[in-house]
């Protein structure tokens, strides 16, 4: 399988990994969810090179994952806003962070901390069910052919 035909696999983990699944977009979409808006500051925060900024930004905001907001123009500058469809990439930005605290904090703690506004207190990423609301464990689970696989299968 070509990383181009991603895609057009009858797979959500391809199909998101066709968006988002390289080290930079995963970073800046992090950093956009910590208010990062404007190329410069993206490009100053990640030490990524301009043109592969460019090139994460335009796929994300084709993909519909942020919307590009003009804030000046002359010369024309923007911002990148994580849209609806961004913003559901929270709880994958969560479970990333959730994972790295674990496994790879080298014994000194996460290195930043999330705290729910709601209630005023820090908070864990955690998944679960979304009936009985008790937190899902990988060995409870089984994957099911669901109805976006029937076509694959005819």
């Amino acid at each position: 399988m070509k990383w181009q035909e991603l895609d057009a696999q009858p797979c959500s983990v391809a199909r998101t990994l066709s968006v988002i699944g390289d080290r930079w977009t995963l970073l800046i979409i992090r950093n956009a969810f910590l208010r990062t808006r404007r190329f410069d500051d993206f490009h100053a925060q990640l030490g990524i090179t301009k043109h592969v900024l460019s090139s994460r930004l335009k796929k994300l905001v084709e993909a519909g994952v942020f919307e590009k907001r003009a804030y000046q123009e002359k010369p024309a500058r923007y911002e990148y806003r994580l849209t609806e469809k961004g913003l559901d990439l929270y709880p994958i930005i969560l479970g990333l962070v959730g994972w790295g605290d674990k496994w790879m904090d080298e014994g000194k703690g996460p290195p930043v901390e999330y705290f729910h506004k709601t209630c005023n207190h820090k908070t864990q990423p955690t998944l679960v069910c979304s009936e009985c609301h008790e937190p899902l464990d990988p060995r409870e689970m089984m994957a099911m052919p669901g109805p976006g696989l029937k076509d694959v299968n005819s």
